[in-house]
């Protein structure tokens, strides 16, 4: 069973940026795509960018398009999420999560695998 750990999470001001980094263990990340959530107290998971396992399709949530970036390295198996242009409506949990297929969807329900999340917190 594959396990994830998120980290990279953390304070920052307005207009900053943060790197998170997914770090899968205990099994074969082969194959998985792979996709960002997150979720603000109150608030559904909200999609926020995924990644296929080729690396030939990348898509995101409409409210991070141009400034968050989601990348992925097989070798080592861990998927990044790049951070940029931060606003404070930007503060929640981060999560990540792998999912069998060959194309990353925007459902939670679709996910398999999830992390524990890490916490992101912008501040005005």
């Amino acid at each position: 069973q594959v396990q994830l750990v998120e980290s990279g999470g953390g304070l920052v001001q307005a207009g900053g940026s943060l790197r998170l980094s997914c770090a899968a263990s205990g099994g074969t990340f082969s194959g998985y795509s792979m996709g960002w959530f997150r979720q603000a107290p109150g608030k559904e998971r909200e999609f926020v960018a995924g990644i296929s396992w080729s690396v030939r399709s990348a898509n995101y949530g409409d409210s991070v398009k141009g400034r968050f970036t989601i990348s992925r390295e097989n070798a080592k198996n861990t998927v990044f999420l790049q951070m940029n242009s931060l606003k404070p409506e930007d503060t929640a949990v981060y999560y990540c999560a792998a999912r069998g297929g060959v194309h990353p969807v925007a459902a939670p329900g679709s996910y398999d695998v999830w992390g524990q999340g890490t916490q992101v917190t912008v501040s005005s």
